[in-house]
């Protein structure tokens, strides 16, 4: 009896255990093949062979510094050499402890688990071959889920499981054990947006993931039990608590002794938390401008810039764009406290006659993001709307000193904002085209307009240059001399003339050379000069050097009144030192996949559009400012700038009611150019004392100038402009130009010294 019985009970055992058996290769193969679509899909094995992480693009200087990046998810691949020991340890330790021994299951730990169960111990059992899984493929998502599952959450979470067992173990059947740590530390959500582990240690701690200790590997490791939950940041107890606990299996498993256990678990956590965003770093402006190129540049290629990990490699370099923000900030600090002083206790917004503008504020909150939020709450109530308006709410507004936390009402803030000047700032290599530093703005986190190439504003007296270009190449000496007196144009107006009058309203009577004219900004021999060469020549030359906003073929084109921008102003008087060549400004060498294949490299356009000889004159010409008596550009002097062995020239600007200040200066290896003012025309100082460019903007060059000498780190060297190889057919000698004009005067009335001799007087 007890013999039947016991076979019977062996039976019973066979019976069920092989029952089990199939009902387990049953279930696995139906979760497998998807059967009646119960299930939903899972991962095909070319996906599992070939996973896709979306991988972040990212942005490079031209020496090689990461400023930026793109992503939905912020990550960045790394091989497994480059993994930190500590980080694999306390991992494996924490996560995984039989990683290397298990093929993609660990048996030991998936039957542990219900007795932690029945201890009331919340506790996973997913090896990180599984982990793996979930993160690559997204298993859990909607995609891969099939009808039972949307009818039975529990039953959902054992699909759930069945299908990462399965893709853990093809997983570890397609790859070592070192790509699937590799693999898992790239993929991982650390939270605060950082995937990888990359990201998370940048993220959390502003250091490369190799150099982090076992502390901070270990909080790390800690936060993907669930980012939320234990980040330091929002749950700092949580954190350590989970740090220690991480700690603890460290010790545990012999990776730590117990005297570094009760040493680093009393230590806090020392956080330098920073979430990447473009408003912060380095070349904001010029990284917001890029990301639109780019998002063109990949969309007509199939690129997605967001997840496939392609690199840019930029022109900017990084030292020469640090000099190039500290040294508007350092001089824009500077100039808006004087703006604030000058203008105490009066507003700014004022007519051409100085007078305040009526309802000008009350007109910019009309055309703001506030005022077309509340008309969608509101349903276009305009009392309702202004009543918003006029409310007080906390806020964060800009200020030299950093950040001010406030009460304000978004009017007042409106009101605030418009004290300020800002600032456009741009330098190039002008052989090459490169674009070596781009600032658009005093701080991009408030101000997004951009002033090198989304903006134009008139040019003033920086304009000139192209009307002695225009004179030059038609065979003006430097040294040709014209009198400072009124020139009166005839316009369209039969009854009317226009006659320009110089900065200070008054004329000299003397004779000028037209370089001493140019260096010293005379308004009536620039005028003289575009009579003689014809306003429609002036345009040619300036849109062959680039200028590619609307010029009108009038008179008053001489003194710089239709808007142009920074970045083809910049681009334009390069040709100059290029020895008559127009170079297109490019800001990108090339691109690349993430494999490190050359998608595109990048050269720019160039186009000959002035002689060798006439761009050195203007050359020339443009020293002036620096070297002739009354220069505009003398100023540098107590910088100490022009006595040091480097050749500069330059051309200040400013326009008429002192809104727009401008200095482009060239040296042999840079152009540089910028523009200072209010974002409306209307905000401006009132006299050309502090109103003019050599106060606004020519400070900025100066700063930015000497940062770079004074740094041999940064290349650009004290030099002087090289001359041409062939003889000039002027005499740019003015002593030398006078005698033999003399000598010729008094030979033959009739000669000139001008080359050509068919120059029209307009």
């Amino acid at each position: 009896m007890k013999v039947k019985i016991i076979r019977a009970a062996i039976l019973v055992l066979w019976c069920s255990f092989i029952s089990g058996a199939a009902f387990i290769w049953l279930w696995f193969y139906m979760v497998s093949n998807n059967t009646g679509d119960l299930f939903g899909p899972m991962p095909n094995l070319e996906a599992l062979e070939n996973p896709k992480s979306n991988i972040s693009s990212e942005l490079y200087t031209s020496d090689g510094v990461l400023i930026g990046k793109y992503y939905r998810e912020n990550r960045t691949n790394i091989s497994y050499n480059e993994i930190s020991p500590n980080v694999i340890n306390a991992l494996v330790a924490t996560e995984d402890i039989r990683f290397e021994k298990h093929s993609g299951i660990d048996l030991q730990g998936s039957f542990a688990i219900f007795w932690y169960l029945l201890k009331g111990d919340k506790r996973g059992s997913s090896t990180i071959s599984q982990q793996l899984s979930k993160n690559l493929f997204k298993t859990r998502g909607a995609k891969y889920e099939g009808s039972l599952a949307k009818k039975n959450n529990k039953l959902r979470l054992v699909i759930n499981k069945t299908k990462e067992w399965i893709s853990a173990i093809q997983i570890e059947r397609s790859y070592t054990k070192k790509e699937i740590m590799t693999m898992y530390l790239n993929t991982v959500d650390f939270g605060s947006n950082s995937f990888g582990i990359v990201t998370a240690s940048q993220t959390f701690f502003s250091i490369p993931q190799d150099s982090l200790n076992i502390n901070q590997a270990a909080m790390l490791v800690g936060l993907l039990k669930a980012p939320s939950l234990y980040s330091p940041v929002y749950n700092p107890e949580n954190a350590i608590a989970r740090r220690n606990t991480v700690l603890e299996q460290l010790n545990k498993y012999k990776y730590i002794s117990d005297a570094q256990f009760a040493t680093l678990s009393a230590q806090p956590i020392a956080l330098k938390y920073e979430v990447e965003n473009h408003n912060k770093g380095s070349a904001t402006y010029f990284r917001s401008y890029i990301t639109r190129y780019l998002i063109s540049w990949c969309n007509e290629r199939g690129i997605d810039l967001y997840e496939d990990g392609i690199k840019i490699y930029t022109t900017i370099d990084s030292k020469i764009q640090a000099y190039a923000e500290a040294s508007v900030s350092e001089h824009m600090k500077y100039l808006q406290g004087k703006f604030f002083a000058y203008w105490k206790g009066k507003t700014p917004w004022r007519d051409e006659e100085f007078k305040e503008i009526p309802n000008f504020i009350e007109k910019a909150a009309r055309h703001s993001d506030r005022w077309r939020m509340f008309s969608e709450i509101y349903d276009g109530d305009t009392a309702k709307v202004w009543s918003a308006m006029n409310r007080k709410i906390s806020m964060k507004v800009f200020s030299w000193n950093g950040e001010i936390d406030t009460l304000l009402s978004p009017i007042d803030s409106i009101r605030y904002y418009k004290h300020f000047l800002h600032a456009g700032m741009l330098s190039m290599d002008p052989h090459s085209g490169q674009i070596k530093a781009w600032v658009g703005g005093i701080d991009h986190k408030h101000f997004k307009y951009d002033h090198v190439k989304q903006g134009s504003r008139q040019p003033g007296s920086t304009f000139k240059p192209f009307v002695y270009t225009a004179a030059i190449d038609l065979g003006y000496s430097p040294c040709y001399e014209l009198p400072d007196l009124p020139v009166t144009f005839k316009t369209e107006d039969i009854n009317e003339t226009w006659t320009p009058q110089n900065s200070d309203g008054a004329y000299s009577g003397e004779m000028f050379s037209i370089r001493k004219a140019m260096a010293n900004s005379i308004n009536s021999i620039t005028a003289n000069l575009i009579k003689k060469v014809g306003p429609e020549t002036v345009v040619d030359y300036a849109t062959r050097m680039g200028i590619t906003t609307p010029l009108e073929p009038v008179p008053a084109l001489c003194l710089g009144v239709f808007d142009v921008t920074l970045y083809d102003m910049v681009g334009a008087y390069s040709t100059f030192v290029n020895q008559g060549v127009w170079t297109e400004p490019i800001f990108i060498t090339r691109i690349e996949d993430k494999n490190g294949n050359i998608l595109q490299n990048f050269v720019p356009k160039t186009k000959e559009v002035l002689s060798e000889e006439t761009a050195y004159l203007m050359v020339h010409m443009l020293k002036g400012a620096t070297e002739e008596k009354g220069g505009t550009a003398l100023g540098l002097n107590k910088y100490g700038l022009l006595w040091n062995g480097a050749e500069i020239g330059g051309k200040t600007g400013t326009t008429q009611n002192y809104s727009d200040g401008w200095f482009v200066g060239i040296t042999t290896q840079l152009t540089t150019g910028i523009w200072v003012g209010g974002d409306d025309r209307s905000i401006h100082f009132r006299s050309m004392n502090d109103g003019q460019g050599a106060r606004m903007a020519m400070p900025i060059w100066a700063i930015f100038m000497n940062h770079l000498y004074n740094d041999p780190k940064t290349g650009i060297l004290k030099e002087r402009f090289p001359t041409p190889a062939s003889p000039l057919s002027v005499e740019i000698n003015c002593k030398k130009f006078k005698e033999v004009e003399n000598a010729n005067s008094n030979t033959n009335p009739n000669s000139s010294v001008i080359k050509n001799q068919n120059i029209p007087d307009f």
